[in-house]
């Protein structure tokens, strides 16, 4: 039974979703650093088995998965068999090493497989909640051994299996990330693609895909085209079973932009509802210029807040956008309004509570960087579903939560990241990481930013 979503063993396909409400935290103090949180399970000791032929994603989906819980405060860690291989027998391996009737290499590749499984097991007994098992594990005896030894050490387990039989797809994910593999360095690449599917093959001799006996699983079909999920069980399993069926391998770049200076800048007063400054207005105008050189008529989804400034900034780009609430800035509750020096002459406290740790720091009334990233969690899987561009344009703490997630930073370096004002941001999530590119589209704003 699919009793963490209330479900029965169900088939869902894309495009199902969940409406996630969201609202600005007020009327809360700032918890006691040694306080215990509320806002997740007291304790997670989930172990996710990843299953699935090469070339179908696993890894992929194992680096996503990874990043999202991360970001929401998991101990999550991703234990990669490949990589235990290539370090410790080799990488530049022949599809005959994969043979399942070759003994040696047969015996090799179970060495590497349980040196990292034993890594793992000692890493939740260090204080490890996520362990995320990345290998084919292809074959009912060695998903067992895998289960047995996790369940022996307390660990929940599920299987993420990969399915793919959509050659289109299969032939796109060996040219683009397995021919960029340590194993095919130096290689033709038509001989490299002519090797990695005769290892392909050497799996397929031995494939058995999961089943209704081997516990709680999660089936991933044709990269999300549909999702099937059968005996999962309990709250963070749910919730990420959620965020599966919301995932995809299409390139698109994601595109961050403050808002133009606002008047409140040029002030240093934080929070508020301003109107764009002269200079914010003139940014409105080249971020407007640019996107249309970079996007001409195709589309793109503009995402904003629901404040004065980003829908300013918005203006000049012609083209429909989605106002989200959970895009407006940081509230500052009692401080909204004030600059910096304001504060630290009346509320002297406070001030220095938030210079000792601007992540945890609730504003009085008001929010703190980790609610943020609770109120961001919708617009997170929004944009892992979307496979469309997306500009978004909101405001420092938001963009520097969003960047964080999607450059993988851990969220308590969210108030020290650099997001500029009339600098355009550029991420292109790839395979195995994001590409980063910055465009100072200027003018340069009236006055220096204050120190936040």
């Amino acid at each position: 039974m699919y009793r963490g979503l209330g479900l029965g063993r169900k088939t869902l396909p894309r495009g199902a979703w969940i409406a996630v409400p969201t609202r600005r935290l007020a009327c809360h103090r700032p918890p006691m650093a040694n306080a215990p949180r509320r806002d997740r399970p007291a304790s997670v000791r989930l172990a996710l088995v990843m299953v699935g032929l090469p070339a179908r994603g696993k890894t992929h989906i194992a680096r996503r998965v990874m990043r999202y819980l991360s970001w929401l405060g998991y101990r999550t860690r991703v234990f990669n068999v490949g990589n235990y291989r290539r370090e410790r027998v080799g990488s530049q391996m022949s599809h005959t090493f994969f043979d399942p009737t070759n003994p040696e290499g047969r015996a090799a590749r179970a060495e590497v497989a349980m040196a990292a499984l034993a890594d793992m097991l000692a890493w939740f007994a260090n204080g490890g909640e996520v362990g995320i098992y990345d290998a084919t594990n292809s074959t009912r005896e060695r998903r067992a051994l895998v289960a047995d030894r996790c369940r022996a050490q307390g660990l929940q387990v599920v299987f993420v299996e990969s399915i793919c039989e959509d050659e289109t797809v299969i032939a796109s994910n060996i040219r683009q990330t397995k021919l960029h593999m340590p194993d095919y360095v130096g290689m033709d690449p038509e001989q490299a693609v002519a090797d990695f599917r005769a290892r392909i093959a050497q799996y397929e001799k031995v494939y058995e895909t999961v089943e209704e006996d081997e516990g709680s699983f999660v089936k991933l079909i044709d990269v999300g085209r549909k999702l099937v999920a059968s005996r999962v069980d309990g709250f963070l399993p749910s919730r990420l079973v959620f965020f599966l069926m919301n995932i995809h391998t299409i390139p698109r770049p994601i595109y961050l932009s403050r808002h133009g200076e606002s008047e409140y800048n040029v002030a240093h007063r934080i929070g508020g509802d301003s109107p764009l400054s002269p200079q914010g207005r003139r940014f409105a105008q080249n971020l407007g210029r640019y996107v249309e050189g970079e996007v001409g008529e195709g589309e793109i989804r503009i995402w904003t807040s629901t404040l004065r400034r980003t829908i300013e900034t918005a203006r000049p780009l012609g083209r429909g956008t989605v106002e989200w609430r959970a895009l407006d800035e940081i509230d500052a509750g009692d401080c909204d309004g004030m600059t910096y020096d304001e504060i630290r002459a009346a509320m002297p406290k406070e001030f220095e509570a938030r210079s000792g740790d601007k992540f945890d720091y609730r504003y009085p009334r008001g929010e703190s960087y980790r609610d943020v990233i609770r109120r961001l969690e919708p617009v997170i899987v929004e944009l892992e579903r979307e496979r469309s561009p997306v500009l978004i344009i909101a405001h420092q703490a938001i963009l520097r939560a969003l960047y964080a997630y999607l450059m993988d930073k851990p969220p308590r370096d969210c108030p020290h990241l650099s997001v500029p004002l009339h600098t355009l941001v550029k991420l292109t999530p790839q395979t195995y990481g994001v590409m980063e590119e910055r465009f100072e589209l200027g003018p340069e704003p009236d006055r220096a930013e204050a120190p936040t």
